[in-house]
């Protein structure tokens, strides 16, 4: 974040003198063109002969214009020269910031087999195929060998049409999606189908008297098999129709006329689909990416200095990070077990053991403490016990 905050200084810099240079730019030009005018109206739209100025002093008038043009062109071309001075200082800035040395960050053998290289490729094409760029996932597709058959593709077609509608303030795709998977939304206690009918009575009150007829069969066929799981909901909803003729606009349900509420509709529409998909709501791409872009600096730090230090190959001597990096929340997902022995998180190679006293330790830590032996004490209680009893646990 320093580093963003130092360019931007310069940047600012640059900016502010790029609007002083061509303010002033304007001004000298827009004067010179001025005075220019004048001299040309003086010289030429004279009728009287006896008014026509000497040669003499035409020409000195004319030689003062194309000093002073010059003297201008001079303080500009100058001008021009320090604003490049300025921006190349810009250019010295980031390279100052930041490394464009990335290449010790690579870790080809990530991607040196082909199921890796396939997996990647997948996440990339389901990443555009939520986005509905269909026409990307068939270019993808093509290029990597990846057959994607159109079964696949309907589902994220249909809710990326429903989306759209859902922006546009088009309820019906969305309430024929809910209608078509009601058992199953029902299944994940769903509320969609009440906040897409709610909203539908909120465009109905907003027409109006002039809708009260189908505000009220709209209740009774939609809104009144939602009563046992709605109810408050409901009747607030039946206490805005007080207001049916004067308006929501300045009643005490003004709220519901707010626009964040199509926002929130498109977030549980995404979400409750995703869900029924068994897919996450945000892509795996994009939290990956997200990730990524919190842990680099410092991944990056600690990587150049391992390299200084030639112990580079501490890097990927273990299947861990060398370093702790902190993530927020939504980037955590699975549970993480560090050996409380090792002080070192458990792996595939190292994953964690379950004592016979209750206990859990890494496996590294479990052999080391047997050395071979066929008994060992547990660290934390006196209990001794066979090496062998233990059992790998799964998070």
């Amino acid at each position: 974040m320093n580093s963003i905050l130092n360019v931007e200084k310069d940047v600012d810099k640059v900016i502010n003198k790029f609007t002083s240079i061509l303010d002033h730019c304007d001004t000298c030009l827009s004067d010179l063109i001025s005075e220019i005018e004048n001299m040309r109206r003086d010289l030429l739209e004279s009728n009287d002969p006896e008014d026509i100025l000497p040669s003499s002093i035409r020409v000195n008038l004319i030689n003062h214009a194309i000093k002073k043009i010059q003297d201008v062109t001079v303080q500009l071309a100058k001008e021009h020269r320090d604003f490049h001075g300025a921006v190349s200082r810009v250019g010295k800035a980031i390279d100052k910031n930041f490394s464009g040395e990335y290449g010790c960050m690579e870790n080809r053998s990530l991607w040196s087999d082909e199921e890796s290289k396939t997996s990647l490729n997948r996440v990339v094409i389901e990443h555009f195929m939520r986005k509905g760029m269909l026409d990307i996932v068939d270019a993808i597709a093509a290029d990597t060998g990846i057959e994607i058959s159109e079964e696949v593709k309907k589902p994220f077609t249909e809710l990326n049409k429903i989306l759209i509608s859902l922006r546009k303030r088009d309820l019906k795709p969305a309430l024929d999606w809910v209608e078509a998977n009601r058992a199953r939304l029902a299944e994940q206690n769903s509320n969609l189908e009440f906040k897409l009918h709610r909203l539908q009575f909120i465009e109905y009150l907003s027409q109006g008297v002039g809708k009260q007829s189908e505000l009220i069969a709209f209740a009774r066929n939609k809104l009144q098999p939602l009563v046992s799981s709605h109810e408050k909901e409901i009747q607030t909803l039946m206490g805005s129709l007080l207001y049916l003729k004067t308006g929501l606009e300045n009643s005490p349900y003004a709220y519901l006329l707010d626009i964040l509420n199509w926002s929130e509709i498109c977030d549980v529409f995404i979400r409750d689909s995703c869900c029924l998909m068994g897919m996450s709501v945000d892509s795996p791409l994009n939290i990956a990416f997200e990730a990524g872009t919190i842990a680099f600096p410092a991944l990056l730090n600690i990587r150049q200095m391992m390299n200084s230090r030639r112990v580079a190959n501490v890097w990927t001597a273990k299947d861990e990070l060398p370093i702790v990096i902190e993530l927020d929340r939504k980037f955590q997902f699975h549970s993480i077990f560090a050996c409380p022995i090792l002080r070192q998180q458990s792996s595939d190679a190292n994953p964690p053991m379950r004592l016979d006293c209750g206990h859990v330790i890494s496996r590294d830590a479990l052999t080391k403490m047997s050395n071979g032996s066929t008994k060992v004490k547990c660290p934390y209680c006196p209990v001794e016990q066979n090496p062998q009893n233990a059992k790998q646990i799964f998070f």
